[in-house]
């Protein structure tokens, strides 16, 4: 009997096969973890199972997905926090932290999600606007300091040699004193 690619919760099963490949049973095709990746941002629920065993192996791919992400170069984990969690490994607390990471991250994203409609109502008359009306007075300023300014009109050109000659006659008179 064929297995449904989703779980009953809606959770698209993933098989992983002894050569390392992963088979997403929902589009019946081959993935990489940077489609699993990819997933997750979208908010895709997802589980990974052992192919031979069946067993839930979910987690340690996903860690997978976190070391090839921080090898890429986009570190989050700070070595102090990586170090901090090896540490609780085996601590009497060690049952405490999944929770406690867990109902950290809601919040961060709870945060993170309020942020960003603040921002959003700051240029549509929110707490904001006024900051960010100052900020585009600035930036229209300067620009128009890089605009090329209007050439002068004959009369300011006549006062301005005139000006010229006055500071040249100055100079001229400082070196005589000098000399």
């Amino acid at each position: 009997m064929a297995k449904n690619p989703r779980d009953d919760n809606g959770v698209v099963i993933i098989k992983k096969y002894a050569n390392r490949r992963l088979y997403n049973t929902e589009t019946s095709s081959y993935i990489t973890l940077d489609h699993l990746a990819t997933m997750v941002r979208e908010g895709r629920e997802f589980q990974v199972l052992d192919a031979r065993t069946e067993d839930d192996i979910t987690r340690s791919v996903l860690a997978q997905i976190i070391m090839e992400e921080e090898s890429r170069g986009q570190t989050m984990l700070p070595v102090n926090f990586l170090r901090q969690l090896i540490s609780m490994y085996g601590d009497s607390m060690q049952g405490m932290v999944p929770q406690y990471l867990e109902a950290s991250m809601d919040a961060f994203r709870r945060n993170q999600a309020q942020f960003h409609e603040a921002m959003k109502g700051a240029f549509a008359g929110g707490p904001f606007a006024e900051i960010a009306r100052r900020n585009m007075e600035m930036f229209e300023a300067a620009a128009t300091a890089f605009k090329p300014k209007a050439k002068p009109d004959a009369a300011s050109k006549d006062d301005e040699i005139a000006a010229l000659k006055a500071q040249l006659a100055e100079l001229q008179s400082k070196i005589e004193k000098l000399g």
